[in-house]
């Protein structure tokens, strides 16, 4: 199946970039959210059409992915846990609870930005995470895990 990409996408191309995809990516992923139309004439010429509206589009979302990037570059957020002697966890800390940590500190983050390739923090010390706010964006967050107070 050949689409148009309206927008980058990670790993496949760029915006206006006519791509072959497997069936079910474009149709089941690509074309109902909205990044890719199928690439039928009709729909070629109306991206051309279009052309200058996406781009500025895309041009403001990097915009602001730089500037949430510039706040979170210095940012340290500190997340207590229950812990047991040695400083290993009761659970563990996850994307939910640094996108959530995150956002009590002043810039919005979604669960589904925060990248942890080595799974969730088991134990209490600082860990950096990979915050991926656009195709073009990625930082790095500082994030502390303490030993929660006891009550």
């Amino acid at each position: 199946m050949n689409v148009i990409l309206l927008e980058k996408i990670e790993n496949l191309g760029n915006l206006g970039d006519q791509v072959a995809v497997k069936a079910g990516y474009g149709r089941n992923f690509l074309i109902p959210q909205g990044k890719a139309l199928p690439a039928t004439e009709a729909n070629v010429a109306e991206f051309e059409a279009r052309r200058a509206e996406l781009e500025q589009r895309a041009a403001d979302a990097l915009t602001r992915a730089q500037a949430r990037a510039a706040e979170l570059a210095e940012m340290t957020v500190e997340i207590p846990a229950n812990a047991g002697p040695g400083g290993k966890l009761f659970g563990s800390v996850g994307p939910a609870e640094v996108a959530k940590a995150l956002t009590e500190a002043g810039v919005a983050v979604e669960k589904a930005e925060v990248r942890m390739p080595e799974g969730p923090i088991r134990s209490v010390g600082e860990v950096v995470v990979g915050v991926h706010l656009h195709s073009d964006v990625d930082v790095d967050v500082t994030v502390n895990v303490v030993e929660a107070e006891e009550a």
